[in-house]
């Protein structure tokens, strides 16, 4: 299944990332390395961080980024997670 997951950013979220984002990195090192995330990264607008992510259920993917050192260090100011549903491109998820 697969998940969008939004960490909106604190505040202060530009003079923190820089030192907690190889904590981060490694936090998420294993599903990138399993090809579960699809696509991840910061919006540049500071507003947070996207995830698109395949995972077993959506408690999974909480319990992961209740875990994420971004959370846990006030990079985020909190999490989001949702069901979603892949449609373009067409080619990867074929008709809707």
């Amino acid at each position: 299944m697969l998940f969008v997951a939004i960490g909106w950013d604190a505040a202060d979220s530009k003079e923190k990332r820089p030192r907690v984002r190889p904590d981060h990195l490694a936090h998420w090192k294993e599903m990138d390395e399993a090809g579960r995330v699809v696509i991840a990264g910061p919006m540049t607008d500071f507003a947070g961080s996207l995830f698109i992510v395949e995972a077993e259920s959506q408690q999974a993917i909480e319990a992961h980024m209740a875990r994420d050192p971004y959370l846990l260090q006030g990079v985020f100011q909190r999490v989001e997670v949702h069901p979603f549903k892949g449609v373009l491109p067409s080619r990867t998820y074929g008709a809707a």
